[in-house]
């Protein structure tokens, strides 16, 4: 697996020093999609880079498969593979074919494997009908996905995910994430930085949390929202409201310790909003009724990882605007 220990970059600016990761360990395991999160300016690029051998660390160790970049790099990025969202990766008055080709030649592949190759990773990433089409006529989508086929190229065993979705339409986003789901499940380890939470909690079994180049805290999804309390929301439509249902909602809030929201609709009825770590929807709904009220919907929101990430924040004091 890729492993690092005590990982730390500084960069100088003048006489100042920018500290942008600071000690982080983490472990990349094959047949696994990990996650590495926080806010703009955590570190999760920097991090990136330094697995990818674009930087090297100022301390600490990086290991992959036991070698180590600073001393054999050229043996690790036979290993390695790096695809960034947003960041022109593949030559655009070349053809897809013609890309790949290149980069075949670059990671030494054999001649005699290569067109063999470049055929099935132009028919994973769906682009065998666009093979023999210059990129610059591609839509952002084809050329991320031929990012996706050059990043495969050499066969990596671990792949480096720095938002690969990043602008794409949801259909292509959809797409890709088939694909990298699919690498894991085919042995290939897999590291992503995303913006989109909903993708991270869809194919990372586990996840890093990181902020100002420090760990916060790691654990699959469910754990990380588990434990940081985060709260489930339940929203409660009433459709005749009365001054003995707000009465009777805020008097279950206070026995709570809760503070509940509400809202007239358009329409007249009001929408109470209650948020509580425990299961309230039963209790909350039958004191609305037992006031007289009559339900017009109900939605219970489970707290996301998006609200893990804002609270791992807010607790270690970081920014979080």
């Amino acid at each position: 697996m890729i492993r690092t220990a005590g990982l730390r970059k500084e960069f100088r600016a003048g006489r100042a020093t920018k500290v942008a990761v600071d000690g982080l360990t983490l472990e990349i395991p094959p047949g696994r999609v990990t996650g590495l999160l926080g806010l703009n300016g955590a570190g999760k690029t920097t991090t990136i880079k330094i697995l990818a051998t674009l930087l090297r660390q100022t301390g600490g160790t990086v290991r992959v498969d036991g070698l180590d970049p600073l001393k054999d790099p050229n043996a690790v990025r036979r290993r390695i593979n790096l695809i960034a969202g947003g960041e022109r990766m593949v030559y655009a008055r070349m053809t897809g074919r013609e890309n790949l080709w290149y980069f075949g030649q670059l990671y030494d592949v054999p001649r005699t494997a290569l067109d063999a190759r470049i055929a099935e990773l132009l028919a994973l990433v769906g682009l065998t009908g666009a093979a023999d089409t210059m990129v610059e006529r591609y839509s952002r989508g084809m050329a991320q996905r031929l990012s996706i086929a050059r990043g495969l190229i050499n066969d990596p065993a671990y792949l480096l995910l720095d938002e690969p979705t990043l602008g794409l339409d949801a259909p292509i986003a959809r797409d890709l994430r088939r694909v990298v789901a699919r690498l894991a499940a085919e042995g290939k380890g897999v590291l992503l930085t995303s913006h989109y939470l909903a993708e991270v909690e869809e194919l990372c079994e586990h996840v890093y949390v990181i902020g100002d180049g420090r760990h916060l805290t790691s654990g699959s999804p469910a754990e990380l929202t588990a434990q940081t309390g985060c709260h489930r929301t339940v929203r409660v439509t009433v459709s005749d409201p009365s001054p003995e249902v707000e009465s009777a909602v805020r008097s279950f809030a206070d026995r709570l310790g809760a503070v509940a929201g509400l809202e007239r609709a358009e329409d007249g009825a009001l929408v109470v909003s209650l948020s509580h770590p425990g299961d309230i929807a039963g209790p909350l709904t039958m004191a609305i009724v037992g006031a007289g009220g009559t339900l017009g919907g109900l939605e219970v929101a489970d707290p996301s990882l998006e609200d893990a990430i804002l609270a791992l924040n807010d607790a270690a004091g970081l920014v979080t605007a």
